[in-house]
């Protein structure tokens, strides 16, 4: 059975997230202690709330440090929602105008406000997944649950897909009012704009694909 922690950092909605992972095979334990992530396979940051909120709670956690331990050691993190957001380099949500918010900076990328009639972008939608997807596999045609106002608009990889010796992430695309980056697959860091544990059999037949990519990494 893949252990998985649920990073516990002050975020809502972080039941839903372990109900779902323990639905899917997943043993579960809700925590921020360094040393019971360090051993688990695989590490879900959820993220509910504010750009600049998300990223003060895990720095109050100790979180940054954390997820880049696990990464540099090829261990499998999966960022939901928020926690998706803040694995880019900024963020403007609830600053003045002009300035931006760090972000972990794990990916170049600046999270901004959706440009659609209707914001939030609240519902179901059909997601684009890149050719060959392992997280997508079985789903790729499926519609996952999205609620969000912020996302990263502009392809932040683009730069690599040519000119750079490195594999550039394979991401997935959205379209609410404009396309936004709906998911990332990048070695053993993945991230949705969705929620996978809110978006029923399709949700969570990815959740158990990431499982299953867990064992694989970190070996």
């Amino acid at each position: 059975m893949t252990s998985v922690v649920v990073l516990d950092y002050g975020s809502g909605n972080v039941r839903s997230a372990c109900r779902a992972l323990e639905h899917v095979g997943a043993q579960v334990t809700l925590s921020c202690e360094a040393k019971a992530i360090e051993k688990a396979e695989g590490l879900v940051v959820p993220g509910v709330g504010s750009f600049k909120a998300v990223m003060r709670q895990l720095q109050d956690v100790d979180a940054p440090r954390i997820i880049d331990q696990r990464l540099a050691g090829g261990k499998a993190v999966l960022g939901i929602c928020v926690g998706h957001q803040v694995l880019f380099s900024e963020g403007v949500e609830h600053i003045g105008a002009g300035k931006k918010v760090e972000g972990l900076a794990q990916w170049p990328g600046i999270v901004e406000r959706l440009e659609a009639p209707v914001v939030p972008h609240t519902g179901w939608s059909p997601v684009r997944p890149p050719k060959g997807s392992r997280l997508f596999e079985g789903v790729e045609d499926q519609r996952f649950y999205f609620v969000h106002s912020y996302g990263v608009t502009r392809d932040p990889f683009v730069s690599m897909q040519d000119s750079s010796p490195l594999r550039a992430p394979q991401v997935a695309w959205a379209h609410h009012g404009q396309d936004f980056v709906a998911a990332v697959e990048n070695g053993p860091l993945s991230s949705t704009q969705f929620h996978p544990e809110k978006s029923g059999e399709a949700g969570l037949r990815l959740l158990k694909n990431w499982i299953n990519l867990c064992s694989t990494q970190g070996q």
